[in-house]
């Protein structure tokens, strides 16, 4: 059988719905090999991290979904960052050789399109960076406030200077869980900003939140729906699972532990069996910690993902953050065998390590 998962993979061939489900009853160190050979044959021993930055320009968010620790609860708790304070933290990043810039926030209705275009302009006209950032149903929202369609909305931003969006707000793109934990836009206006998005040019990755209320057939209805729109157009750069952290939610009363890491591992594993076409699978440092994003590398990953110079949302869960050096993802790296490679947004390598 595991001959049978790889051949197909390698030779570009989907896995039916069936077929992926039954990889969960397998053996993690069965999937493992898998996920390895596959990895191999595709991506070599390269591994690559990006330098870059999460700024959180916004707490304020009117969706308040049962998984965030992170809105503002109350009045006395919002924030906005001014144009200027943004602006100061890129300078810092691009201080520290950061070459992406994330800005995601909660969903504020205070915020229209022409405050982004304007902050999107600023930074590219000062600083080399590209501009990763917002998400999906922030891309909704703005649709919606300023009634335009979903086209427009990334026309806009793309001429101001979006250079691709993050796949945050994907959650589970199963409706039947999603509506459980969140108020955000659904899983087919998801799927519709990236499509319209790769159909403009623009490239994004893709993302999956699991450990929450989601079965099994969830994730893979999540997988399959992210390998069909690739299939499609082409315009993912690669996908990042992780593990939510309960701490601080709505959801700590049903869900009071996260993923253990051996089921992070599986759904790595996982995830590089089924995704044929997307070449990069990324490991999840900040959830896991280190020891396990590099035992990822032994599961299908071959990208560790950011330096994470700042990072707020994680953090209000009550998850203990501080920035990897670059040193320490280059260590871990090597640690594992594989080469350490710095690259860019668009996963093309800047310099070995």
């Amino acid at each position: 059988m595991s001959t049978d998962y790889i051949e197909k993979n390698l030779n570009g061939e989907d896995i039916s719905f069936r077929e992926a489900v039954d990889l969960f009853s397998l053996p993690v160190y069965e999937l493992g090999y898998m996920a390895d050979m596959i990895r191999r044959e595709k991506c070599g021993d390269v591994v690559g991290f990006v330098i870059d930055r999460n700024i959180n320009y916004t707490n304020v968010c009117i969706s308040k979904c049962k998984f965030c620790a992170f809105y503002a609860k109350n009045h006395t708790q919002e924030y906005v960052l001014g144009h200027d304070e943004i602006l100061k933290k890129v300078a810092e990043a691009v201080e520290q050789d950061a070459t992406q810039i994330m800005l995601q926030g909660g969903i504020n209705p205070e915020l229209g399109i022409e405050w982004f275009e304007e902050l999107f302009r600023k930074i590219k006209n000062r600083f080399d960076v590209d501009v990763h950032s917002l998400s999906p149903p922030e891309i909704v929202y703005l649709a919606r406030k300023e009634g335009m369609s979903i086209r427009e909305v990334i026309s806009r931003l793309k001429s101001a200077g979006l250079d691709s969006i993050p796949g945050g707000g994907a959650e589970i793109l199963s409706d039947e869980i999603r509506k459980r934990i969140s108020n955000k836009c659904t899983s087919d206006e998801w799927l519709q900003v990236m499509e319209t998005a790769h159909e403009l040019g623009m490239k994004t990755t893709a993302t999956m939140m699991f450990g929450h209320l989601e079965k099994e057939r969830h994730i893979v209805e999540h997988l399959l729906r992210i390998r069909d729109l690739q299939q499609k157009t082409n315009g993912f750069t690669a996908f990042i699972p992780w593990s939510f952290q309960p701490g601080k939610t709505e959801l700590y009363g049903t869900v009071r532990e996260p993923a253990p890491p051996l089921q992070y591992l599986r759904i790595v594993a996982i995830s590089r069996i089924v995704l044929h076409n997307i070449r990069n699978i990324q490991v999840s440092w900040l959830t896991q910690g280190m020891e396990i994003a590099t035992l990822a590398l032994d599961f299908g990953a071959n990208d560790f993902g950011g330096v994470m110079l700042e990072e707020n949302v994680v953090k209000a869960t009550g998850k203990e953050f501080r920035p990897a050096k670059a040193d320490e993802i280059v260590s871990a790296i090597k640690k594992a065998n594989r080469i350490p490679a710095r690259r860019d947004t668009y996963y093309n390598i800047i310099e070995y390590c």
